[in-house]
């Protein structure tokens, strides 16, 4: 069953397009991600009703996987949030969850 990590942000103001280059599926998170085989994916999704709200989808093989991936890669993963750090006014962890199947 898929394993989804959610993410909610509010980029500051000034740096909307640097924030989606960063946090999107293919930005400075993509390549440290993809070292792990269980990765499968991020989404970067802005809201509609308040453009200064997105959230990231980052998709994983288990929770399993994912907390391994976290504990290994540590310091890269708290190098690269540092570095973003200054994209955003607010961050907030949204949960994890997974993916239902199918009825």
């Amino acid at each position: 069953m898929t394993f989804v990590v959610i993410w909610e942000f509010q980029p500051r103001s000034d740096s909307g397009a640097e924030f989606e280059r960063a946090y999107g599926p293919q930005g400075v998170w993509a390549p440290l991600f993809r070292r792990s085989l269980d990765y499968l994916g991020t989404e970067l999704l802005r809201d509609l009703d308040r453009p200064d709200r997105y959230v990231t989808i980052d998709r994983w093989t288990s929770r399993t996987a994912y907390e391994r991936f976290r504990t290994e890669r540590a310091v890269e993963y708290r190098a690269i949030d540092e570095q973003c750090a200054r994209l955003t006014e607010r961050e907030a962890f949204v949960g994890a969850f997974v993916v239902t199947p199918e009825v």
